[in-house]
């Protein structure tokens, strides 16, 4: 898989992308996205997860990640796809990019692209934001890209450990 952008390239998660991953996440700033400053010691199984998830591309299996790269200098700044959520039964968007990434449009510009790619490639009609409340910068780049808000409320997602105020966006096809 491959989408081009303006600025960038989002393309199918390759063998070390993971230590790239590792790079941002030491500041703990992917903590959120279970990506937490000891990343870099469990990042071997992640990959090879990862990269078997890609291959099947079903995103009811699971969760797809897909590499953001800098179209210009070919740098990985970070990660958009697709996780499935059981308790749900429906396929929402995930999304990030490193810190030194952020306020620069990258995000919005990879999860529109991806948004796209998603409804073209899959035979789903519907994909979901799930986005903490207190994550203001996430819920604006869902809202940019055409997300809508569905409801606000308490949830705990499978790996959460409680409760939490999440928004819940979708966006349809």
């Amino acid at each position: 898989m491959k989408i081009e952008t303006d600025r960038l390239i989002v393309r199918s998660i390759e063998k070390g992308d993971e230590i790239a991953y590792a790079e941002m996440a030491k500041d703990g700033s992917l903590e959120e996205i279970g990506f937490d400053e000891n990343f870099s010691d469990w990042m071997g199984g992640w990959i090879e997860e990862a990269l078997e998830l890609t291959k099947n591309d079903d995103p009811r299996a699971d969760y797809i990640p897909c590499t953001v790269v800098l179209k210009d200098t070919g740098e990985v700044i970070g990660n958009v796809g697709c996780t499935y959520y059981e308790d749900m039964q429906k396929v929402g968007i995930c999304y990030f990019v490193g810190s030194a990434y952020r306020r620069k449009g990258y995000t919005t510009e990879a999860a529109k692209a991806y948004v796209s790619y998603f409804f073209e490639h899959y035979n789903e009609d519907e994909i979901l934001a799930t986005i903490l409340d207190i994550n203001t910068p996430s819920w604006k780049t869902a809202e940019k890209i055409g997300f809508k808000l569905s409801e606000t409320k308490m949830y705990k997602d499978l790996y959460d450990e409680e409760e939490e105020l999440y928004r819940f966006y979708a966006i349809k096809k």
